[in-house]
């Protein structure tokens, strides 16, 4: 997952680096990212370069068909010598390296180009209950009065990674939808335990769905896309919006979300070793964020055991190689069963958090080309 302190390594005149995945000196608190909100927008939507990218080492053996690209960013990732995240308390593991500094330093060593964003960002935070947690608005600047809105949740396991480290991803998804994107810093465990960060998540999509107006946003048009954590946070936000009666999202795009708890899923068995992402360290994020085991088999959690009825229409993306694969795949057998419009791609090559790292690999930038054009098919 991502988190990290990577940057304090290189001097700041690599602008591009710190632009594109953001400046993270370690995992901001959830109400502590407003300062770099007005400096972080760089769109990742082109991966040139790319057939110049060849690991140096055998890839590894769990990876045997990683694509060259990516096993060039897990060999960097590698290359940090970190200690395992499943040694660390959640307080450690945040500023440890993350994929996303990893594939930043890629793009420095191989001086690949990084287009400018298209889009503003400011901060804003709102009171929930216990609290108050940060927005970063991200707002396309083509000069329309009004746009589309996305509400978009971050991964991190519920744990680690703020809104800088999944920067790239928010910032692709207000360009390429054309789309105001209200980026959520939900409260994390295991200072914050379940279901904070879903009650926080769905508080931050009615707040974008009563305050459209006020950040440029049509609040009839209003999608949900979420990484990882974040994607199980987008469907579980659309379960409870149908639960409460509130209005639906249009749309949802769910990223290799964590949809289930159940850890004897081919996928799992498969991932003893796999980077960025392992069956163990899911394990260790489900033991930070979860009171019990009961919590793992609450709907909200096991999204593959919930009522999937009645769900807006769905994008699901996976990677090969990651713990999460078996289970995005049965998500999206289940919401066909519950009659919900699913779109499903596995991008084979890849690992976990592969999404946000467009400059570097081409399948992350055909994955954000396909979550756009869904959403913007969506909007109209």
């Amino acid at each position: 997952m991502k988190t990290g302190n990577f940057l304090k390594n290189y001097p700041a005149i690599f602008t591009i680096a710190v632009l594109l995945f953001t400046a993270c000196n370690g995992n901001k608190s959830a109400t502590n990212t407003s300062t770099t909100d007005s400096a972080v927008a760089v769109t990742t939507d082109t991966a040139s370069k790319t057939t110049e990218l060849k690991p140096v080492n055998p890839k590894p053996a769990w990876g045997k068909d990683l694509t060259d690209p990516m096993a060039v960013v897990i060999e960097k990732l590698s290359s940090y010598n970190a200690p395992p995240l499943t040694s660390l308390t959640a307080q450690e593991a945040r500023k440890q390296p993350s994929p996303a500094e990893a594939a930043m330093a890629v793009i420095k060593e191989y001086n690949i180009h990084v287009p400018a964003s298209n889009a503003d960002t400011a901060g804003k935070d709102i009171p929930v209950a216990g609290g108050q947690i940060h927005l970063r608005i991200y707002t396309p600047k083509t000069g329309k009065a009004i746009y589309p809105v996305i509400v978009y949740y971050h991964g991190g396991g519920w744990v680690i990674s703020d809104l800088n480290t999944y920067n790239s991803s928010a910032d692709a998804m207000a360009n390429q939808a054309e789309a105001v994107v209200v980026s959520v810093a939900y409260r994390q465990g295991p200072e914050h335990k379940f279901p904070v960060a879903h009650n926080d998540c769905y508080a931050a999509y009615e707040w974008a769905v009563k305050n459209a107006a006020t950040i440029k946003g049509d609040a009839k048009r209003i999608a949900l896309v979420g990484e990882s954590a974040g994607g199980n946070l987008a469907a579980a936000v659309s379960m409870m919006a149908r639960d409460k009666g509130m209005q639906l999202p249009v749309y949802q795009v769910l990223v290799y979300p964590i949809a289930g708890y159940d850890f004897n899923t081919a996928s799992y068995k498969e991932s003893d070793s796999t980077k960025p992402l392992s069956a163990g360290l899911m394990k260790w994020f489900f033991n930070n964020y979860l009171n019990s085991v009961a919590d793992g088999k609450n709907p909200l959690i096991s999204l593959v055991t919930a009522n999937l009825k009645g769900l807006p229409p769905s994008t699901i993306i996976g990677a090969q190689y990651d713990p999460l694969r078996s289970e995005g795949q049965l998500l999206s057998d289940n919401f066909k069963k519950a009659g919900v419009p699913v779109n499903y791609k596995l991008y084979n090559g890849t690992t976990h958090e592969f999404f946000g790292m467009a400059a570097v690999l081409p399948e992350a930038k055909q994955a954000q080309a396909m979550a756009a054009a869904d959403l913007k098919a969506a909007f109209k």
